[in-house]
């Protein structure tokens, strides 16, 4: 067995303290403007230079052996949030979610609402229609929890819709959830929005790693933060040419039924989607088990990713998804940072290594030898004759 390097102790707390940085910063779809000024800045930092798509998210070239990207690491930085409806006579906000997400795990947040007027941040607290026992008894417990019974208490004087209007607050405009992030003494993180926050934390910290110490890989890499991913056509565009393989960063859902851990990463074989591809999932699964990594196998029924909007636009790559655990995902989230260190190192032993198939995958065509396909290592079995 190949023992993978432990993180260091410094790039641990890094990761930590940009993962909370990160999880400060409001990020719902649409309105990413400021966490990608942070992730600029971070890159910047680094001397690592970049460029951004029209919309805004970022791509940059971690240097390699090979003269082209081969490779790809693709996270996304938008989260899930809300935004305005309706205007209420009450005073009171009716939001929609930006993403996918139920209102029940809304209820109780506290949020950030932005204005036209980006000077102008407006806090309050997505309550339910009947939020107080002593008036409402127990209907609090019995009324439906769809988005049409829950609203947003701005913490203003507002009583009716003129007042919301005086103050400036639109239809459209976003409303965040705040993340409140708490790192517990046992290592755990607790927050909102840790999809896919955790993500950019660990391929922010690897990128660190690799610039700072000089690494060259073998195949030069793309990192690409996308924007849009909760909404699902993340990676869909600003993908470089020919990338042969494409590995995302993603949470892996810790619940009943799933096999998802917190103190280790997890490779899905398969989502919503349909499968990753086999046998670069399996070459990450191999590369884990090498380097005493640990790590689960999992499928996820309700989960796509920013691998499934690249294959969708055309993307002529393998792909899959690796991630720290998640439990609670799109609600009051936690994952270790045992389990982000798992993943961390898990993509340092992958970029450090040679394609799962060098030689076949040097070129978008391939070879055009059938026997060098890779199918021809593992052949399909034939059906019996009568």
């Amino acid at each position: 067995m190949h023992q993978s390097a432990a993180m260091s102790e410094a790039d641990r707390a890094w990761m930590v303290d940009t993962l909370v940085a990160l999880l400060e910063t409001p990020s719902p779809t649409g309105r990413t403007d400021a966490v990608m000024q942070l992730i600029g800045e971070i890159f910047d930092d680094f001397g690592l230079p970049f460029t951004l798509t029209r919309r805004g998210a970022l791509i940059a070239e971690l240097e390699g052996e090979s003269s082209t990207p081969h490779r790809a690491l693709v996270v996304h930085a938008d989260t899930i949030g809300c935004m305005v409806r309706v205007l209420k006579d009450n005073g009171r906000l009716e939001v929609i979610p930006v993403g996918s997400f139920s209102a029940r795990f809304a209820a109780g947040a506290r949020v950030q609402i932005f204005c036209d007027d980006v000077g102008q941040v407006i806090t309050g607290t997505i309550l339910p229609l009947k939020a107080s026992g002593h008036a409402f008894g127990d209907e609090v417990d019995t009324q439906p929890t769809d988005w049409q019974h829950v609203e947003v208490r701005v913490d203003r004087k507002v009583y009716m819709q003129d007042d919301l209007e005086r103050l400036g607050i639109k239809v459209g405009d976003y409303v965040a959830l705040i993340a409140s992030p708490e790192v517990t003494d046992d290592g755990f993180v607790v927050s909102r929005h840790l999809d896919d926050q955790a993500g950019v934390a660990i391929a922010l910290a690897l990128t660190k790693h690799i610039v700072e110490n000089g690494v060259v890989l073998p195949h030069r890499t793309a990192i690409m933060i996308t924007i849009s991913e909760e909404v699902g056509y993340g990676a869909s565009t600003g993908l470089p040419a020919d990338i042969a393989e494409l590995v995302t960063i993603d949470n892996a859902v810790c619940a009943p039924g799933q096999y998802s851990i917190e103190d280790g990463v997890t490779v899905p074989m398969s989502d919503l989607h349909g499968p990753y591809d086999y046998h670069l999932t399996r070459n990450l699964c191999r590369l884990a088990e090498e380097r005493g990594i640990p790590f689960a196998r999992d499928v996820f029924r309700f989960y796509r990713s920013d691998a499934a909007a690249a294959i969708e636009a055309g993307a002529s790559t393998r792909a899959a998804l690796v991630g720290p655990g998640v439990d609670g995902s799109h609600g009051w989230e936690r994952t270790h940072i045992e389990s982000m260190e798992a993943t961390y190192r898990l993509l340092q032993a992958w970029l450090q290594t040679p394609l799962t198939f060098a030689h076949w995958d040097a070129k978008p065509s391939g070879t055009g030898n059938l026997r060098d396909f890779p199918s021809s290592k593992q052949p399909a079995p034939r059906g019996r004759s009568r």
